[in-house]
């Protein structure tokens, strides 16, 4: 055998499609896996991203590209966070430098980026309903392709994965679950799933059964014939006892555990599910961070990332920043709760992101973890407030729609005391549109009893926490994902009345009305309008449900135009509010909608994504600028 000729340079730079992989020697394939998670290292510092989800999957995605063959294959990446290295070995080599920035790849898998991303995801829980779908579409149109959903053990949390694994294996199609098992989501998995994968893990199981099993024998009197076949039937009672578990009670041929980086070893289990015809579930065994010893150390930190310093894993932020408004929320519910037994906190797997550690540390007693599932968590609550409690629910604004119906079925029409808090609301930037928070207002108003409101600042979020919680309904409070604009912080925290807005600037021309973050715009757009002696008043909205309805009227009568900002989808939103309040009304000034359009934005910095839709500072006051000011 001669030398691979690949072998004399860096292996990474000829890795231009899943047939390269194919071609590579064992020796090779460590060699690209360390060169891998180098280039993973160095775009994701500088440019964020999801960094220990990937680095625990190197081996595991090039197992997979070796056993299978891609586009013809099917592979579904759950939530998609760990797709960098399919990225990398599918065509995306050289504009991996470009991932999640303005214009570049995506950092999820997306069907229009690559004819290798099978499905879309951004959301978790979906790879093995995705999987079964596309199994039936193949038997009946009678075409011979693999399909694999790989999905990790905290997306195993969420209910619509067992719904699919359940009808999958009652139809007893042909598909492979590979179940990604770093003891991990984005923070420590919690329930009983989660412990009952350990004991697959550690064998706790097969140790029990294999000691009572022991103790039998030697209880027995046997002839020796006999012994050997129970010896050799011994031997098989980890096979037969700890796989025939929930897995295999749901129709799934079960193998595993196996390491995650042990690449031959997968590989071969691989080839050995692909034989297997009907459902297969291969448990691998994996560490999210592996190979770089900050993300080892706090795999948590790193699930999602901002820029940071390689050598000392330190995040590269701005120096003497305001508080995000995430932390904001995170102190004052702590302190709310220090005079307020009732108070009691839910998340989706998410006590980090949503800034709840400070509360789980503090009050762990009433601190609830349901893992990623957000339908549950908004039942849940739905019982603790029907029982006395007052559940707050933090929640980003993106993932509460999949509890659309436990909202409205189970809190809104009994009127029940919950409280949303909705991080990540509006852009977020680099994620893209599976993760923009910008459907919340136009769902959530139609849900009637429920009250919405979003702070100007993060002063005013700690007021509005306040007085959501201590109200008597449904309520949903959402900020962005930033930081806070550098207000003075009150020392008191006091209620806002409820469904009033605010004047917080005046002018004679034109009423300009802002909800949350377009506040701070509409501020500048006045400014800007200022020098052109157009004189605008400012209303910070504060309620999009109530409406101040009595403001409205007068400014309806008042002014000829009146604009309204959101950073939310236009259609069925706050400009909607507005724009029906009115029509009921005698008045009729012109309303201008300044909001999301009705399609799907992309990713990239907040302050572009505004420019491209027309909500940046000079499109706003440019439009404005166009009407007709007596």
């Amino acid at each position: 055998m001669g030398e691979h000729p690949l072998a004399k340079r860096k292996l990474i730079d000829d890795i231009n499609s899943p047939d390269d992989i194919k071609k590579l020697t064992n020796e090779q394939i460590i060699q690209l896996a360390s060169e891998i998670r180098e280039m993973l290292i160095q775009v994701v510092s500088r440019n964020g991203g999801h960094l220990a989800p990937n680095l625990g999957v190197v081996e595991l995605t090039l197992a997979l590209h070796k056993v299978f063959s891609t586009p013809k294959d099917k592979i579904i990446f759950d939530v998609g966070h760990q797709s960098y290295i399919h990225k990398i070995i599918t065509g995306r080599r050289k504009k991996f430098n470009t991932l999640r920035q303005y214009g570049g790849i995506s950092g999820f898998p997306k069907i229009s980026e690559s004819k290798h991303d099978a499905f879309g995801t951004g959301h978790s829980s979906t790879s093995i309903s995705a999987a079964l779908g596309m199994a039936i579409a193949r038997d009946l149109q009678h075409e011979d392709y693999n399909v694999v959903a790989v999905i990790g053990d905290g997306s195993m949390t969420g209910g619509m994965a067992f719904e699919a694994l359940n009808n999958a294996g009652n139809l007893h199609k042909k598909l492979m679950v590979v179940l990604n098992d770093n003891e991990m989501s984005i923070s420590k998995n919690v329930g009983a799933m989660s412990e009952y994968l350990y004991r697959l893990r550690t064998g706790e199981i097969y140790t029990k059964i294999k000691g009572d099993f022991e103790g039998w024998l030697k209880s027995m009197n046997f002839g020796q014939d006999v012994l050997k076949v129970i010896q050799r039937v011994k031997g098989s009672v980890k096979y037969l006892m700890v796989p025939m578990s929930v897995f295999e009670e749901l129709g799934f041929t079960y193998l595993g555990p196996i390491d995650g980086h042990d690449y031959n070893g997968m590989v071969g289990l691989f080839e050995t599910a692909k034989r297997i015809n009907g459902p297969v579930l291969v448990h691998v065994l994996t560490q999210k961070g592996r190979g770089y010893k900050p993300a080892e150390e706090n795999p948590n930190k790193f699930h999602g990332t901002g820029p940071f310093d390689i050598a000392t894993g330190k995040k590269i932020g701005l120096n003497n920043s305001p508080p995000t408004y995430t932390e904001v929320f995170g102190e004052t519910i702590v302190r709310m709760a220090s005079t307020d037994e009732k108070i009691v906190a839910i998340t989706a797997a998410m006590p980090d992101g949503t800034g709840l550690t400070s509360f789980a540390e503090k009050y762990p007693e009433r601190f609830f973890d349901v893992g990623i599932a957000e339908q549950h968590a908004a039942t849940a609550a739905a019982g603790m407030a029907v029982a006395g409690l007052k559940p707050v629910v933090a929640v980003y604004s993106t993932f509460l729609q999949r509890a659309y119906d436990s909202i409205m079925h189970d809190i809104c029409m009994q009127n029940l005391h919950v409280t949303f808090c909705l991080d990540r609301a509006g852009f977020v930037g680099d994620d893209g549109y599976t993760h923009h928070g910008v459907f919340d207002y136009a769902y959530l108003r139609s849900m009637p009893n429920m009250m919405i409101m979003a702070p100007k600042d993060e002063n005013e979020l700690r007021h509005m926490l306040f007085t959501a919680i201590n109200h008597t309904g449904p309520v949903a409070l959402r900020y962005p994902r930033a930081y806070g604009i550098g207000v003075d912080i009150d020392e008191t925290i006091h209620a806002i009345t409820l469904g009033k807005a605010e004047v917080i600037k005046y002018g004679s021309d034109i009423s300009i009305w802002a909800i949350g973050t377009m506040v701070e715009i509409a501020v500048k757009v006045a400014e800007k309008l200022a020098t052109d002696n157009i004189t605008a008043t400012v209303v910070n909205m504060r309620f999009v449900k109530p409406l101040d309805k009595d403001l409205l009227l007068e400014h309806a009568a008042k002014y000829k135009t009146i604009a309204v900002l959101e950073e939310g989808a236009v259609s069925g939103g706050a400009g909607s509010v507005v724009l029906e309040t009115i029509n009921e009304s005698k008045y009729s000034p012109k309303v201008l909608l300044f909001g999301i359009p009705d399609k799907f934005v992309g990713h990239g910095p907040r302050e572009q994504l505004l420019k491209d839709i027309g909500m940046d500072v000079n499109n706003i006051a440019n439009k404005i600028k166009g009407e007709k000011f007596d």
